[in-house]
């Protein structure tokens, strides 16, 4: 196939990139076949956070398979975390390449297997890394040329050459294990593995399409009781209980939602509650996960909550030990350049987005992800995959799983693989890109750290809540 040469703007440069997304959607479906095989091979094994061995060999072989077609993939297995890779394509030799990111995840959740469809993430940012690098490696200059002119054929003139873009690009694509406990992707960003990193992308299975949803801030602490045992007939009063304080605390907890925000959640379960009923409990254990709209907010929430469990603590005479997660995640930034491109690519092949409204009404939950749109602009979409199923479900475990899920997966992919290609030749999009996410991140640490605010002096001035 004669290389492609696409010129700089105007109506041929338009045609030009619809051809390589059309290049990038034929690759999708040229490699469907061993995409589905590895999202079922992830699928039908599933694993827990940090442990996921059989997906990241399954995922790391893929891209070193010599099956695969075009340029081999340089892969780093185990990069930074034990389950975690890294596979580039692209500019090995540039000084400044355009680092264009896919994300795939690919831990599954206890008893439930994969109820969260992370084997569709890890197809879906597989599959659009593989399409992009198709689309690139069409062009005759995966480089950037300058414009200029080159001699033409013998008596003929001068030949132009341009290019849509400034930029070599390079794609890569991150396995991120861990999403579902402990974060393996704030772990990734405190090890560096997204330095240098200038776009990211991956989609989130769901019950619709949406570019952004609002997933929300969140943090799990786990909270001991330390009590003292007594036979619970014969001398109870010699007794700590503390599994009076876990109670205690639960109670204290639904009485706090009278006073919670609608947007805040708390929720929990009591992972020790004692040993035999005549024993007196000398200890419990409670975990809770506490989530708002953003890291202002969660602060917030944290200290009303931990007020709780310390005064259960003081009511029973128990000693307590709050230990808050190692990672925090963060809520979701969003990129309205990227969403509004996405969009755009997405009802070109069919996918009906649910409203604004519906966006802004909707009830979502937190991801890792959230920590990356604070180092490095991004996008996390919402997919449709063919089922009603509610994530966290032994159903949407089922639908995951299905061939029916194939088609939406794959649309997905191609989307983002659409949206990437935008960033790279669109003339200034990435910049647009780069601006949502310095602003939106600078109005974020604003609410967080805000300005010293001006002191004035008011008297007899009072302040009354309205019911």
């Amino acid at each position: 196939m004669k290389p492609q040469e696409p010129p700089e703007s105007g109506p041929a440069a338009a045609a030009a990139l619809e051809a390589l997304k059309q290049r990038a959607c034929e690759s999708v479906d040229l490699n469907s076949a061993r995409l589905g095989a590895l999202s079922r091979d992830i699928w039908s094994r599933p694993e827990l956070a940090y442990a996921e061995h059989q997906a990241h060999d399954a995922l790391t072989r893929f891209f070193s398979g010599g099956d695969l077609p075009g340029a081999a993939w340089a892969v780093q297995p185990r990069y930074k975390l034990g389950t975690a890779f890294r596979a580039d394509w692209g500019a090995a030799a540039a000084r400044d390449p355009l680092r264009i990111a896919f994300l795939c995840e690919y831990d599954a959740l206890p008893g439930l297997g994969h109820a969260c469809g992370h084997n569709l993430i890890a197809e879906v940012g597989a599959a659009a890394a593989l399409a992009l690098k198709a689309a690139l490696e069409g062009l005759a200059e995966p480089a950037a040329v300058q414009v200029g002119t080159s001699p033409g054929a013998a008596g003929s003139a001068p030949r132009q050459h341009l290019t849509l873009c400034a930029f070599v690009p390079q794609v890569t694509v991150l396995g991120t294990p861990a999403e579902e406990q402990g974060g393996g992707k704030i772990d990734l960003i405190k090890a560096g593995a997204f330095d240098g990193l200038d776009v990211v992308f991956m989609a989130h299975p769901s019950q619709e399409n949406a570019a952004y949803l609002p997933d929300v801030a969140e943090h799990d602490v786990t909270v001991k009781y330390y009590g003292k045992a007594s036979h619970a007939a014969a001398y109870p009063w010699e007794g700590v209980n503390a599994l009076d304080a876990a109670v205690l605390a639960y109670n204290n907890l639904s009485v706090l939602r009278q006073q919670m925000k609608p947007t805040w959640r708390v929720h929990g379960v009591i992972k020790n509650g004692g040993v035999k009923p005549n024993i007196i409990p000398s200890y419990t254990e409670l975990e809770f996960y506490l989530r708002a709209p953003s890291r202002k907010e969660l602060s917030v929430l944290t200290e009303k909550v931990e007020n709780c469990f310390k005064s259960a603590a003081v009511a029973t005479g128990c000693k307590v030990e709050i230990k808050g997660g190692e990672n925090d995640y963060y809520n979701v930034l969003p990129n309205k350049s990227l969403q509004k491109i996405y969009k755009e690519n997405g009802k070109k092949l069919g996918i009906d987005f649910i409203s604004e409204d519906a966006i802004l009404n909707g009830l979502s939950g937190s991801t890792d992800f959230g920590n990356v749109t604070f180092v490095v602009p991004g996008i996390h979409p919402y997919f449709y995959i063919g089922s009603d199923a509610l994530n966290h479900t032994e159903q949407y475990t089922e639908a995951a799983g299905s061939q029916t899920a194939q088609f939406y997966a794959l649309r997905t992919a191609k989307a983002l693989a659409m949206t990437a290609l935008d960033v790279i030749f669109k003339p200034g999009l990435l910049e647009e890109v780069r601006k949502d996410f310095r602003e939106v991140k600078l109005k974020e640490e604003e609410q967080i750290n805000p300005a010293e605010p001006k002191k004035e002096s008011v008297v007899g001035v009072g302040a009354c809540a309205s019911h």
